[in-house]
């Protein structure tokens, strides 16, 4: 409502107009009975002019219904949309703006789910509100014309109304815990179908599919099983909603005909007020409806609600700006554990002058890779601090940070379009910025147009790691941070790969993670890393003669090239 203000009250107004109009509509039909088809059976004769009159009549408000109808739908629709586009960008931004560690914690299915099922069912109450605002007042109108007109009809709608709510109420109480049910086993689904897509060469080369399928098809049961579950109890409350008026309206025949009998009211009035509780049917239905969307809806917005409230990182109370040139880097006393009590980095203490570049060399398991993360603000250490050009991380402004660190990793991530807009992300950039990163990174092969499809899917592996580093590139970065980000690259292009940078960026501070001895061998130094912890520093051959851990570890990583 509070993003589509205007439409949303459009959209009342014209159920207001479809209110009145539906009452006016059993009014004038009433009156047409008295005064054009009752005179024809008593005298044979009815003035032209009045049959003229209650045909004017009965048009003038059926076209006020159908506007009233054409306003309420356009109005409730628009609003509607508007309010799902809302808050799915609300949710893609505060993904967005999440850390790194709540995402590792998710499945992106249940991510998916948020930002579109429940999206659309946390909306699809405002779609039919309007049109119950509508009844409401419908509600009233009649309530009041039966009150003025005759009291013992009056008696009959009166029990109708509160009847019809207690129906509606008990409905949804008892509606609510299977809707929501049903609404998480659709964020679960959603994650069992992305995970299957997603691995859909893994399952195939392991020849998992009936594994798979298995895993599919219990999730999927038991999201229908759910949902039969709520349209049979939708099913029982709608018949009840709709025998309920019929028995309302087998009364007012009785009643009324009585009444009629003893002179109380005219045969018209009674006309009218059978034709009005006919027309009320489907309105009351409607009613039934939005409880039943009110379910889904408060489910879905719950589940969206708790995503939006998960707390950001609270910005530093005094950015900071980087020093201008190449930038130096201190770590001190760093430590930093994903599980509390199980450390994956512990005192992590080394400093970096200004245009070296360092590889990271150590165990699978070492913490290289979480080192890289933190140094790259992606997560933040559990204790300790890494200053970079004298400024601590923490307090670099945003700006400035994204402006001076840039990262690649060993597996990168492509969008399906072009080369360029896969470097650049929105990011401004010339034609010519592009070409030089394109060259730093030799992916001279491809023209900047070229689209790469889903995942980069037309190109290698080796390539898709040249077009990550291209993007971490083109903004001349004063950090470059490398999580083994030419692993798939053949050893003489890595190897002028990292002698373009050093002569294209000879001022950038580069760390790397490397597993490759050439490529090791190109560092200024190497950082050793031992179960979370740096053992030994120095150059690549001063490592090997005095570090026995990083000699065979050396000599692991060259068998592994020569099998």
């Amino acid at each position: 409502m509070a993003t589509a203000p205007k439409p949303f009250f459009a959209g009342v107004a014209g159920a207001m107009v479809y209110a009145a109009a539906t009452v006016g509509s059993s009014w004038v039909l009433g009156r047409v009975v008295d005064r054009v088809i009752t005179p024809r059976f008593e005298s044979g004769r009815v003035a032209t002019g009045t049959v003229v009159a209650g045909a004017a009549a009965i048009v003038a408000v059926g076209v006020a219904k159908a506007a009233g109808i054409v306003c309420r739908r356009v109005g409730a629709t628009i609003a509607k949309y508007r309010a799902e586009a809302t808050l799915q960008r609300r949710v893609v931004l505060q993904y967005q703006a999440l850390p790194t560690a709540w995402h590792q914690s998710q499945r992106t299915g249940e991510l998916l789910a948020h930002a579109g099922a429940d999206a659309e069912a946390s909306t699809e109450v405002m779609a039919p509100l309007p049109y119950t605002t509508g009844v409401i007042a419908l509600l009233i109108i009649t309530a009041v014309w039966l009150l003025v007109t005759d009291l013992f009809l009056a008696l009959v709608g009166l029990l109708l109304i509160p009847g019809l709510i207690v129906l509606n109420l008990l409905y949804q109480r008892r509606v609510e815990v299977p809707a929501r049910h049903a609404q998480d086993l659709t964020g679960a689904v959603s994650a069992v179908a992305h995970e299957s897509f997603d691995g859909a060469l893994v399952v195939k080369a392991l020849g998992a599919e009936d594994m798979q399928a298995a895993t599919f098809e219990a999730a999927a049961t038991e999201l229908r099983d759910a949902r039969v579950h709520v349209a049979s109890l939708q099913a029982g409350f709608n018949a009840l909603l709709d025998g309920l008026p019929s028995v309302a309206t087998i009364a007012v025949l009785v009643i009324g005909a009585w009444r009629v009998d003893a002179g109380a009211i005219s045969p018209g009035t009674l006309v009218a007020f059978v034709n009005l509780l006919t027309l009320l049917v489907w309105p009351l239905r409607l009613i039934g409806y939005v409880l039943a969307d009110l379910s889904r809806t408060v489910a879905g917005f719950d589940r969206i609600e708790h995503v939006l409230n998960e707390p950001l990182p609270p910005p530093h109370p005094k950015p900071a700006h980087l020093p201008a040139g190449p930038l130096d880097l201190h770590v001190e006393g760093v430590g930093f554990e994903y599980e509390q009590g199980a450390p994956v980095l512990e005192d992590v203490t080394f400093s970096i002058r200004a245009g070296t570049t360092v590889a990271l060399v150590g165990p699978t398991g070492s913490g290289k890779s979480t080192l890289l993360l933190l140094l790259g603000r992606l997560m933040e250490p559990t204790q300790g601090a890494v200053r970079l050009g004298g400024v601590d991380l923490d307090a670099v402004a945003d700006d400035d940070f994204r402006a001076a660190v840039a990262l690649a990793f060993q597996e990168p991530f492509l969008f399906g379009t072009t080369i360029r807009d896969n470097v650049l992300l929105g990011r401004s950039a010339s034609d010519d910025d592009v070409r030089a990163a394109l060259a730093l990174a030799r992916l001279t092969e491809f023209d900047s147009a070229t689209v790469v499809g889903e995942r980069g899917a037309t190109m290698s592996g080796g390539q898709r790691q040249r077009l990550a580093l291209v993007r971490a590139l083109v903004g001349r970065p004063r950090l470059l941070l490398l999580d083994d980000a030419t692993s798939a690259v053949d050893p003489s292009t890595e190897a002028a790969i990292l002698n373009g940078l050093s002569d294209g960026l000879g001022t950038t501070t580069t760390i790397m993670v490397a597993t490759r001895p050439a490529t090791i061998a190109l560092a200024d130094e190497v950082l050793y890393v031992e179960e979370g912890r740096v053992v030994a520093r120095g150059s690549h051959d001063d490592l090997l003669r005095r570090v026995p851990g990083y000699a065979r570890l050396v000599r692991a990583y060259e068998q592994g090239k020569a099998a």
